[in-house]
């Protein structure tokens, strides 16, 4: 529709809200200052003595730094801005993502934590080494690294676009500045500067988003203004119980896909699994889990009211037809400054808080990435050439450089693709699921052998690449589409060009003919790793026993879940002390034969021997 002539366009409209002014480039500054400031302290003044000090501060932190520290790598800025926007675009349905994270929570803690805890990793794919061999390494490995290239990327992209919408500054301008800052605090600091930005920045993420529901909140009337208009619009959504996979968001897509997801990237990743192990004991390290799904709880609710109240503020004028807002990831931003922009500094607080959570997730994973390198890779390869500390302080310190800059670069893919949630959990399922499948075996399957993890993970690997890939490519040709919430345009006082609007709720399935697009393409994007880890385990065991599968006796026990090991005869191994690894040497069990005599007959044997 068009307004009338004397109306000011949407063009001019947008200028009028960049309204970042000094204050709000000072407060924004002041935070990439004090990130800085936290390596410089820690790689200068309190510097690592040693790799270990690097990559696991020690093995001696405390549990709220790390607990901060998981909250702040796991709400990254796509969740800060893809959840609101989600919640806009599609309704309610995706909040029921908190039972798939208390899920995760409780296996986390209970079946994978203990093991890797007990074996005092650096990498998470050392385990797979001492269970399956080096292949099995390299593999989880490779993954990892292919999980991270794909991810950053699109970390990085979404706080430069809150930025491009609240200043007008071009993407491609400010995330190599930003990211520099970054790449300097954890090439220089290691993981305690990793760890205690996070603990900064977890406290900028949520004071910023506190801050614009509150303000926002009190703007549109009050909560029972958000409630009922979201409530006429159909937004506001009991769980769907609809059994179909291709439905994108139900409460099964939601609790059980959504738990196998957060499983892999909350508990056997590198990114997240090494800070667990930076604590020193187990309890503690069950203690962090707590307090990081509390914290993740609050944030990720609090993003999904966000969504709410920005149909409650645009109810009657979307901005995203009347294109107000030039990409759909920047709602959010636009909401912050029509509620903040008037008030110097706050705009500020929002874009920092942004940048926060995606920086420490970041961080989190050059960091991350810096250990895999060196045990993983170099140690495993190279264990005939040992580096002195020297050369293992700069190889760790090039590989965060490198990884920085490839990921900084790969922005100008990401900006082509789509919705940014949907995309970063689809590309990340492509090697979460087999990953998954990789340590699923390992800790659940003692019959799984070498050459059954090999053959099952490579096709995990196809099949997933595949179908996401073909979702993928569906949805970047418009072949496969997600049928939107309805919007109106009808309370617009500016002008803009006349755009169709959708006016009716539409079926929640992605496609609109079953003909259009192949089957497993449709399937909804939370199932991925669910499905990587059946179609990994399904090749993997008629392998192995095809192959001579492992008798669970011979499998130390320490490799085993505990929530298995009970069920199996596995062979007992010390309490304390490295696993032994797969290097073909049988081992054995010697057991101590107690003296059977009484005390009376001891009594007598030492009499006669006097």
């Amino acid at each position: 529709m068009m307004e009338e002539a004397t109306a000011p366009s949407v063009h001019e409209l947008n200028q009028a809200l960049q309204l970042f002014g000094i204050a709000d480039y000072a407060v924004f500054a002041f935070m990439l200052l004090l990130c800085a400031a936290i390596g410089v302290y820690f790689g200068f003044f309190a510097g690592a003595r040693s790799a270990d000090d690097y990559l696991m501060g020690g093995r001696s932190m405390g549990v709220v730094p790390i607990s901060m520290s998981l909250i702040a790598s796991f709400i990254s800025g796509i969740t800060l801005l893809g959840t609101p926007t989600e919640i806009y675009l599609h309704g309610t349905q995706y909040t029921f993502i908190a039972i798939g994270v208390l899920l995760m929570a409780f296996v986390l803690a209970y079946a994978y934590l203990p093991v890797f805890h007990n074996l005092q990793l650096t990498s998470t794919y050392e385990y797979l080494e001492r269970r399956f061999g080096k292949e099995a390494r390299l593999i989880g490995s490779v993954l990892f690294v292919i999980g991270i290239i794909t991810w950053i990327p699109i970390v990085i992209y979404v706080p430069a676009l809150a930025f491009n919408q609240v200043t007008g500054v071009n993407v491609h301008v400010v995330t190599p500045l930003v990211c520099l800052v970054c790449i300097f605090y954890t090439c220089v600091g290691g993981l305690k500067a990793v760890v205690w930005t996070d603990v900064v920045q977890t406290v900028a993420m949520f004071g910023s988003m506190l801050l614009v529901i509150a303000k926002g909140t009190a703007d549109v009337g009050g909560l029972g203004v958000v409630w009922s208009r979201n409530w006429e619009s159909g937004r506001i959504e009991s769980p769907s119980w609809d059994l179909d996979p291709t439905v994108r968001h139900t409460f099964w897509t939601m609790s059980v896909g959504g738990a196998t997801f957060w499983l892999q990237t909350s508990g056997v990743n590198q990114n997240m699994m090494q800070r667990y192990l930076a604590l020193p004991t187990r309890g503690r390290a069950r203690a962090s889990v707590c307090i990081f799904v509390l914290g993740a709880l609050f944030l990720i609710f609090t993003c999904c009211y966000s969504g709410l109240l920005i149909y409650a503020t645009y109810y009657d004028c979307d901005p995203l037809t009347t294109k107000l807002a030039a990409a759909k990831d920047q709602l959010l931003p636009l909401l912050v400054m029509r509620t903040l922009g008037q008030w110097p500094g706050l705009p500020g607080c929002f874009v920092a808080g942004v940048f926060s959570a995606a920086l420490s997730s970041m961080s989190t994973a050059m960091n991350s990435m810096a250990a895999v390198v060196l045990e993983d890779f170099y140690k495993t390869f190279f264990a005939k050439k040992p580096l002195t500390d020297r050369q293992t302080n700069v190889l760790m310190k090039t590989v965060v450089v490198v990884t920085g800059v490839v990921c900084v670069s790969l922005v100008f893919v990401v900006e082509k693709l789509g919705s940014i949630l949907q995309l970063s959990m689809s590309l990340g399922a492509m090697t979460n699921g087999p990953a998954l499948g990789i340590f699923t075996m390992g800790l659940f399957l003692p019959w799984v052998n070498n050459k059954g993890m090999l053959a099952g993970s490579c096709a995990g690997l196809l099949v997933m690449g595949w179908i996401v890939l073909g979702a993928q490519a569906a949805i970047a040709t418009g072949d496969m589409a997600f049928p939107t919430k309805p919007f109106s345009v009808q309370g617009c006082t500016y002008s803009f060009a006349a755009h169709a609007v959708n006016a009716t709720l539409a079926p929640a399935h992605a496609y609109a003919d079953a003909s259009d697009v192949f089957p497993l393409y449709r399937v909804s994007y939370l199932w991925y790793t669910l499905l990587g880890v059946v179609v990994s385990t399904a090749v993997a065991l008629p392998v192995s026993f095809l192959t001579g599968a492992n008798r669970p006796q011979d499998v130390d026990a320490r490799l085993l879940s505990p929530v298995v090991r009970r069920f199996f005869r596995a062979r007992s191994a010390p309490a304390a002390g490295p696993a032994p690894a797969a290097n073909g040497y049988k081992s054995v069990e010697l057991h101590i034969i107690p003296n059977s005599q009484s005390a009376e007959e001891k009594e007598k044997e030492a009499m006669l021997e006097s």
